[in-house]
């Protein structure tokens, strides 16, 4: 999987420095959880991870339908596809649930990073390196804290990965920290 690819691709269909630091955020933890359980193809899902959201910035409206255009117009496979567009499963018009342990993790943290993040950026320190699951628990519970994560998502992902929520919460803070000094840095 070539990344550098993946990365010009991205900037093709998003300018957002808001959307561009997600997706450079989900794809780092893509690839954390990666080699936990599929070390093979870290490449592969930091690359799903990475492209996710190739529509969300110029079609926002039709969001994992048009980004299925766009990546089979860039020549990604319909492997690629499904597992990228599987998070927007029951929010979106996708038609593809996750299935793949990858796709249930893309599904589960790709809401949870933007609170994650969120909840860093409200800490004196501005980093998960302190962050605790407590922390992460109470911002969760808040339901007009970054009111546009789906808990609902968060949920039903850990459901589908057999995961408890704190069990979740934990694991995606120890994967953003490892990106801590890289793009997780960038909009601070």
């Amino acid at each position: 999987m070539d990344l550098t690819n993946a990365q010009e691709i991205l900037g093709k269909y998003n300018k957002e420095p808001y959307h561009l630091n997600h997706a450079r955020i989900v794809s780092g933890v893509m690839r954390y959880f990666a080699k936990e359980h599929d070390p093979k193809r870290e490449d592969y899902w930091a690359a799903v991870g990475l492209l996710h959201d190739i529509d969300f910035g110029m079609y926002p409206e039709e969001h994992c339908v048009k980004g299925e255009e766009l990546l089979r117009s860039e020549g990604y496979s319909e492997e690629f596809i499904r597992s990228a567009m599987s998070h927007g499963w029951g929010l979106t018009e996708t038609k593809h649930e996750p299935s793949h342990v990858m796709e249930k993790i893309l599904y589960a943290c790709d809401e949870l990073t933007g609170l994650i993040w969120a909840v860093t950026l409200m800490r004196p320190s501005k980093s998960t390196q302190d962050l605790e699951v407590s922390s992460v628990k109470k911002k969760f519970k808040d339901k007009k804290f970054a009111a546009g994560c789906s808990r609902d998502v968060v949920r039903n992902g850990a459901d589908q990965l057999g995961w408890e929520l704190d069990e979740l919460f934990e694991k995606t803070i120890v994967a953003m920290r490892t990106l801590e000094g890289e793009s997780a840095n960038d909009n601070k």
